[in-house]
């Protein structure tokens, strides 16, 4: 089982007023977690757009542990945490200093045909690259 680590700083505008990340911002570092993943087992977003599939969002989900803050060096643990028929669930931890787990996020896809936007079977080069980050149970 492997882990893709992906590494931001917290920047003054995914501040809110309290001084902590707004909600909506872990998403968005969760997302570019996942497309920098996407990229480098082999499945740039811009390509697997380009070829008519869509991988939308089905399910998504986030629980905040401790707070992110201006400055922080976050590290994103992104692993797979199941892999279905026709979709997939990636489940991100959010990191600090020692390894303190902060927040956690878990986003579903589902791979359609751009086409008709009927789900299909996954791939098997997807399904491979997709098995190498499959979290233990």
């Amino acid at each position: 089982m492997q882990t893709y680590n992906y590494h931001f700083t917290t920047s003054l505008h995914d501040i809110d007023a309290a001084g902590v990340l707004f909600f909506a911002h872990l998403y968005r570092h969760a997302h570019d977690a996942y497309e920098a993943f996407m990229s480098d087992i082999g499945f740039s977003l811009d390509k697997v757009i380009r070829e008519n599939i869509l991988l939308p969002l089905i399910h998504s989900e986030a629980d905040f542990l401790q707070p992110i803050r201006h400055g922080d060096r976050i590290c994103i643990r992104l692993q797979i945490k199941k892999i279905g028929n026709s979709s997939f669930s990636v489940i991100y931890h959010f990191t600090g200093n020692q390894d303190q787990q902060l927040a956690s996020a878990l986003t579903t896809h589902v791979y359609l045909d751009r086409n008709d936007h009927e789900s299909k079977t996954l791939p098997d080069s997807l399904r491979d690259e997709l098995s190498k980050y499959l979290a233990a149970e």
